[in-house]
This record gives structure tokens, sequence and C-alpha cells, in this order.
């Protein structure tokens, strides 16, 4: 440690990019000179440095000068940092100056998002992200770097491009073992299936289903995407310019398929794990699994989950479902409304599917109820689209210069320790918007909430992953009566009664429980063990200490694209949004492992809760 620089003063007198440049030069002056109090002071009293793996080989965020000390003194030199620059010019708002940075690690190279505020008439850092983009000496073959594809000359033993694909294919699982098996292929599995085909990690993705795909094809005909496209876009391959705001299930269904083709995804369908081991003595996985009903041993070093963020189907043990002479069966099964016209149907649940499956039965002429059995925070899709998303994922939003992958990085910029700030005033506007709607669904006896703090939907989605419906419809049914609702808590099942803790009795020919997903740790119960769950502990969740996310407070999700307490198990998952932003972080920190380079993991996720 040497003596604390006397580094330049950064006033709020100078201009946003004269600014925000004498502060990355002090604090790249402190960095070489190993001072960390000297960086830590350019860091206002309330501050956040939120790392996606650049520094800390995991996804991680810091608090106050004490928690950027702590950090800086766990990695500054094994990370060598350097070469801290504009990448366009900063600008000011509010009293804020917002500023692009690059920079560089002795492994790689990386962007940032700085934010510096005034304090004490100087100014310092508020928000601070660092994320790693590319590994030095391993970059994707992209733009000037890209393969030539044919090979000009004259050869006798040339290989075309299908027969080396074929003999790739043909080689894989027998005498080539993937380094990373992916466990799941839908968005996620395909999307880091992806970014390690560009890296050059061999891996392979496997799922259930016999086509990629067949996760949305046989979801409910009804369903379709309620987030809009410019934040679903996947890796690499953008939508088209013409693709539908809201995807029908089918049509992301084909797209994923082609996708995968496209990407050159190595992908078996109809292949189930049936179990996992992990070896210290040979540093692997052995993963049993059938393809095609025959049974195939792999050899994996890294396994990766991506069995999605929801986990395992919860079906409550509900007395009497063994006397119930209908159709019961859980949303995830949902077939559609077509082979229930006629008949009495009562959707336990209210949620987002729960409102999707009542819609699509009423209008195809069913009876249905829906059983509220506590409160669920609803937005209207066009709300949430002009005032919760619209500055970043838009057409809005890519006019005023803000691509995807700027909105990205401005959501990651955030720390989840103050996003909720950031939410409470957007659906404040929401709720003054649609006063009209909210005051006749709660009319109609629907118990509506806005989240424990009044943030809204995307906090719920990130704390509990529940408790919400984005509204394409239904919600109006419900408000006016159509959709019949009563409210209460499930009893007992009769052989045609659903019948409720006060005693209502409700007439039923189906009974669908729309009744969410446990932790995705449920998954690695199944295919290892339950003691190994238990080590991996509960998934998803931030520690916000609210409704179905205990503390204590964590700071990132729970598991999620960084290391965990199991050796070479990673967990993988969330919507198409953060399976394209986070498999990336997740791809560099298997790379960087596959090639050998030294990752210590600074502040590895502690376990508080086992599921």
């Amino acid at each position: 440690m040497t003596e604390t620089l006397d580094a330049p003063v950064v006033t709020s007198e100078q201009d946003p990019s004269a600014t925000a440049t004498a502060w990355l030069d002090s604090f790249e002056a402190a960095l070489a000179a190993r001072d960390v109090p000297a960086a830590a002071a350019l860091f206002a009293t309330e501050s956040y440095w939120r790392d996606l793996v650049s520094f800390t080989w995991n996804i991680t965020t810091v608090e106050g000068r004490e928690g950027i000390t702590d950090l800086l003194q766990s990695t500054l030199a094994g990370t060598d940092p350097s070469g801290f620059t504009l990448e366009e010019p900063a600008d000011e708002a509010d009293g804020v100056i917002t500023a692009w940075i690059l920079f560089e690690t002795g492994a790689g190279r990386g962007r940032g998002l700085l934010r510096l505020v005034e304090e004490d008439g100087e100014r310092k850092a508020f928000t601070f992200l660092t994320t790693l983009y590319e590994l030095k000496g391993f970059e994707e073959p992209k733009n000037e770097h890209r393969p030539r594809g044919a090979e000009h000359g004259a050869d006798k033993q040339r290989q075309t491009w299908l027969e080396r694909r074929q003999a790739e294919a043909e080689s894989l699982g027998s005498t080539t073992q993937p380094y990373v098996l992916v466990i799941g292929g839908g968005q996620g599995g395909i999307a880091l299936g992806a970014r390690l085909r560009q890296l050059g990690v061999p891996s392979l993705v496997i799922d259930k289903h016999p086509r990629p795909g067949d996760q949305w094809r046989n979801r409910y005909k009804s369903l379709c995407l309620h987030d809009p496209v410019w934040y679903d876009h996947l890796p690499y391959l953008k939508f088209p310019d013409n693709w539908p705001v809201f995807a029908p299930k089918d049509k992301i269904g084909d797209w994923l398929e082609s996708y995968t083709k496209i990407m050159e995804v190595p992908y078996w369908s109809s292949t189930t794990a049936t179990s996992a081991t992990w070896s210290e003595e040979t540093g692997e996985w052995t993963v049993e699994v059938e393809r095609e009903g025959k049974p195939l041993t792999l050899r994996p070093t890294q396994l990766v989950f991506a069995t999605g963020m929801s986990g395992k189907p919860n079906v409550p043990d509900v007395p009497g479902t063994d006397v119930f002479e209908g159709d019961l069966h859980h949303s995830s099964a949902h077939p559609g409304p077509d082979p229930y016209r006629g008949k009495k149907v009562v959707v336990i649940g209210s949620n987002n599917s729960a409102f999707d499956i009542c819609g699509a039965l009423w209008e195809n002429d069913v009876d249905v109820t829906m059983v509220q059995r506590s409160s669920t925070h609803i937005v209207k899709s066009d709300s949430l689209m002009e005032i919760g998303l619209g500055d970043l994922y838009s057409e809005r939003a890519v006019a005023a210069g803000v691509t995807t992958e700027k909105a990205d990085l401005i959501f990651a910029s955030l720390p989840y320790r103050i996003l909720h700030t950031f939410q409470i005033p957007a659906y404040e506007a929401m709720a003054e918007k649609d006063k009209d709607f909210y005051e006749r669904l709660e009319a109609a006896g629907f118990e509506h909430d806005w989240g424990d703090d009044g943030s809204g939907l995307f906090m719920k989605y990130l704390r509990r992953g529940s408790g919400y419906y984005i509204d394409v419809g239904a919600a109006d049914l419900v408000a006016n009566g159509d959709v019949k609702l009563v409210r209460g808590q499930i009893d007992h099942l009769t052989a045609n009664e659903v019948v409720l803790a006060d005693g209502t009795e409700l007439p039923a020919d189906v009974v669908v429980f729309a009744t969410g997903y446990g932790s995705m740790n449920g998954w690695v119960a199944d295919l290892i063990d339950q003691e190994t769950a238990d080590r991996l502990g509960k998934v998803w969740g931030l520690g916000s200490d609210t409704t179905k996310d205990p503390g204590p407070w964590e700071g990132e999700q729970r598991n999620m694209w960084k290391p965990t307490q199991i050796e070479n198990l990673w967990m993988h998952g969330g919507n198409l949004h953060q399976s394209r932003h986070y498999s990336l972080y997740l791809a560099l920190q298997l790379k960087a492992r596959f090639e050998g380079i030294d990752t210590p993991v600074h502040a590895l996720q502690e376990v508080h809760h086992t599921g």
C-alpha cells in the first residue's frame, strides 16, 4: 500500500465530459498506485458499484466506501485495470453526470456506466457499473475477425461445411465430450449455447422435447409474449423490424428452432438427463441421459441448469384430488380451451397464467371461475409499454439512440438496492392513468396491490417471480363479471366440486392449478440429490425481506449466472431479456475456465435459504 495520492479535485464547474474524464483519470491513477483509500474516496457517501465479472469473476454489488474498499482490496492486484476512458461524450441532467466508459483488465476488455453527483463541492461516483465483454486473446470471431467460410485453393482432403458439421455431431458425446453441458433447451439454454459456440467452448444443449421451441409450442394456445419485441431479442440475431410487438407462442417456438440451426448450437432434442454426480478426483460430472430412449453417459466439466427460472410446478396438496372425477392439471400442462367448451372450469390462482387461461376459456364459451387466494398486482400492457419500458425498449428509444445493448446496460447500472425508488414513480403514474380500471376491478371484489412498497411489477418479478399480471384484456373480464371471481383458500375437492375454506362450493368439470412454481434448486434435487440442492440454496430473489423474498439482503439474484457453492454447477434462466443479457457473462466465465485463465471469485454466493 502506497501513501494516499494527492488526486486532482473533480469539481462541478467543468463540462460533463471533462468532469467525467477527470474522475476516471483520478480513479485510474489510484488503481495504478494500488491506493485503495484514494480510489474509495472518489465515491459518494451513498454509492454503489455493480460488477459483472470484470473485477470480481462474479456478479455482485457493493455499497458505500467500505464495500468499495473491500472489493478493491480483494481484486485489484489480480485484475490490473487500466485504460479508463469515455466511450462517447458524457451528458448531464438533473445534476447527475452520466458517462459511458471503456476500460481493460489483465484478462479482458470492459465497458460500463458511471454516474457522478455533487457532494461537498466535488463530483463523486454515485453508481458505477463495470462489465466484461470480451477476453483478450479469445475474442469472438466477428466483424474483422469473422471466419472466411470458404477455403480457397485446391485440396484433395477438403471437407465441406456440412461434412465438418456432420463429423462434429457424430463425435459429440462419444469420442468427444462437451466441456459444458446445458440441461434445458429453452431460450436460456439456446442463448447460452450460441454464446459458447461463438467463443469456441465445446458444449452441448439437451432438452426433452422433440424440437427446439416446443417449450413454447406446447403451452396453452392463447399464450403470447407480454414483453415487447425490443426487450426480447436473442444474442447476435435480432428479430426483424417487422416482427410483431407481442409475438405469439408458436411464432417464438419457430424462431427458437431456426435460431438454433442458424447459430449452429449443438443441440440434442428428445434427450432427458436422469442423474448427475460430481467427482472430485476427476474434476468432472457424470451425467446419465436417455437420448431418443437410448442410455448414454456424458462427462462434462461444467454443468448448467437452464430449466427455467420458475422451477418445478407447485401443485398444492389438496384433499380430494383422488376422488375428483373431472380433469385436474397444473397450468404448465394446460392444453388450451378447446376440450372444455360447455364445461365448468375453476382456475385456482390470479396471476399471469391464470388470467391468460381464464381469458381464453371465456372466449371459447366456457363457464369459468377464478379463485383468488392472495392479492395480485396488475398493470395494463399499454401503460407498462409507455411508462415503464418506453424510454429503454421501444421504437422511441431506438430513435433516441438507445439500442437494446445500451438499454440492457442502463438497466443493469441501477443497483437493486435502489431500483425500487426509480420504479415507484412510474407505477404511481400508471395508477393515475388507469384509475377507472382499478376502481372497476376492486369493485368486482378483486384484491389488488402495487407490491410491498408500491414499486410494482418488475420488483415483484425480481424479488419473488410471482404475484402479478400484465393485462392484455382478461382483467376486464373479471372487472365486468364475465369471468366469475371468488376469493378464498381451497379446503378440499369432491367428485365434482371445489370447496373453499368458508364452505363455498364451486361446481367443476375441470380444475386448473395456476399456482406457480418452486425454486430452481428443485431440479437439482431431482437430478443430483437433496443435499446438493440444499448446499446450492434457494435460487432467485434478492433478500429484500418482502413477501416471498426473505432476508438477509443479498443484492443480486440468488445463484443466477454466477459461481455457486457447488463446484462447476451454474444456474441460468429468466425471461428473454435476461437470457440474452446474462448469457454473455456466464459464457465468459465458462470460457475463462476452459482456457485455464485464473478466475478468483470475490464474494462467493452465501446460502441463507435452502428452497
